[in-house]
């Protein structure tokens, strides 16, 4: 008696799944649609790129960027070699943002005057005067590398050799060349 009722709630359940389906998956970060407002667009296709310029203002999710000039380069896939479910026929490749850039994901901000995004590695490259803050704390290097899947970050100070000058030592004891790191205690 007992193995026949759980042979029919079995069935029972059988019968629900293959009527109802399964529920799409919840779209990665990566997937999400990426949402961009500027002064000013171009596009070139020859070059496969878009150029943003003018209080440019991204959003993908929980990622927001903003920059003086972005510029999109997107791979455009044949339409015989689309993946099933894809909506369009154009990705993401690179992302380049210049002058005044900043980066945020939930408490991480990140500031430079030059940004290289890879869309396939998923990693933030912040170059020339970049720093990193999670709240009160930063840290500033002449590149950091962020790597948005693992929450984890990279950074490099200057280019062997850079000389040290009085003026440089002066304003806050900071040396060029090197990582410098604020952590604030409680």
């Amino acid at each position: 008696m007992m193995v026949r009722r759980l042979s029919t709630l079995f069935r029972s359940l059988l019968v629900a799944v293959t009527l109802c389906g399964f529920a799409p998956l919840p779209l990665t970060a990566a997937d999400a649609p990426i949402q961009i407002e500027a002064d000013k667009m171009s596009s070139t296709e020859k070059n496969n790129s878009v150029l943003f310029s003018g209080n440019v203002d991204a959003r993908q999710a929980d990622v927001r960027i903003r920059s003086n000039e972005m510029t999109v380069f997107y791979t455009t896939v044949d339409p015989k070699q689309k993946a099933k479910g894809q909506k369009t026929s154009q990705q993401v490749q690179k992302i380049i943002c210049t002058g005044n850039v900043e980066i945020s994901k939930k408490e991480w901000l990140g500031t430079s005057k030059k940004m290289i995004y890879l869309a396939k590695e998923r990693q933030v490259i912040l170059i020339d005067d970049a720093k990193a803050y999670q709240g009160q704390n930063m840290v500033s290097g002449e590149k950091i590398v962020y790597y948005m899947d693992e929450g984890r970050s990279e950074v490099v100070g200057g280019a062997k050799g850079t000389k040290t000058t009085v003026s440089d030592t002066e304003q806050g004891g900071k040396k060029p060349g090197r990582v410098n790191m604020t952590i604030i205690q409680k």
